[in-house]
């Protein structure tokens, strides 16, 4: 009697172009991969540290104070209707940092994961995207303080709440697709580590998180709702404050429109030069 293998003959075709034509396919494919990323950078983020999620409290609640004092009690700008000025802060921060850590963590996605790229393959797209998931425990985990600042300071949001993971979306679209530029540009240029925190840095004191829109001279809005966390800030502010915080239309399609260029043009640079991330990290 003869003895069966002990597995079956596998057959391997390899064919040219194969990975270009399946590639989106292949992003569903692989899954399984993207959700082992975005746990592995969640574990990783708290790890071995004093506080663990606290951080991810601590950040926006000093921030928040800071600019209370400087621009509430210093500066004494307005506050749209009868807003707290902490509220008004804190319901812009929600966007920022969860912008501000997306897009730092995926502008270094490919960096960080160099071994990975460098040995399998899979759609390099996956990395990014992977890395904007940890931000939303973070957003999650300060969304709760604000509810509790809202409770403390007698501030009910009403119906508009349910706009907000529209914005919240359009916010993760427009660090999605910056991140696909910078990810792809720092993979080749490593000097774009330094020019992002600088760029961030800038960019909070450039947006509204510190004070209302409405600051700005109406002949220099629309201009200035080119930045497009103009549009994301507002809406955060519309959807939280019960709507006494003002909302632009052209503000909003303005920011829609940027970050559709944004996420169109990042993803058209990444799948060009992703064919040679591995030969050059």
């Amino acid at each position: 009697m003869t003895e069966k293998p002990l597995c079956e003959p596998v057959l391997l075709v390899i064919e040219a172009g194969r990975a270009e034509r399946a590639y989106w396919s292949d992003l569903w494919r692989y899954r399984d991969l993207f959700f082992f990323l975005a746990w592995r950078d969640i574990l990783v983020r708290y790890k071995q540290t004093v506080f663990g999620v606290a951080w991810a409290l601590l950040q926006p609640l000093l921030t928040m104070v800071v600019f209370s004092l400087v621009f509430g009690r210093l500066a004494k700008l307005p506050t749209p209707g009868d807003t707290p000025y902490p509220i008004l802060v804190f319901a812009a921060l929600l966007p920022w940092q969860f912008f501000s850590n997306a897009l730092t963590n995926a502008s270094q996605s490919l960096v960080s994961n160099a071994n990975l790229l460098s040995k399998v393959y899979f759609p390099r797209l996956l990395v990014p995207a992977s890395a904007l998931m940890p931000c939303l425990v973070d957003f999650a985990l300060s969304l709760g303080v604000l509810a509790g600042l809202m409770v403390w300071f007698g501030t009910a949001p009403d119906w508009r709440l349910f706009a907000l993971p529209l914005f919240l979306l359009l916010g993760a679209a427009c660090a999605f697709g910056t991140g696909l530029w910078i990810a792809a540009l720092n993979v080749k240029y490593r000097d774009f580590r330094y020019v992002v925190p600088f760029a961030l840095q800038a960019g909070l004191f450039l947006s509204p998180v510190g004070f209302s829109s409405e600051v700005v001279p109406a002949a220099w809005r629309l201009a200035y709702s080119v930045n497009p966390l103009v549009g994301v800030i507002d809406g955060f502010r519309w959807s939280l404050l019960g709507g006494r915080a003002p909302l632009s239309g052209a503000a909003v399609a303005l920011s829609v429109a940027i970050t559709a260029l944004l996420v169109a043009s990042g993803l058209r640079h990444f799948r060009q030069t992703e064919r040679t991330f591995a030969d050059v990290i």
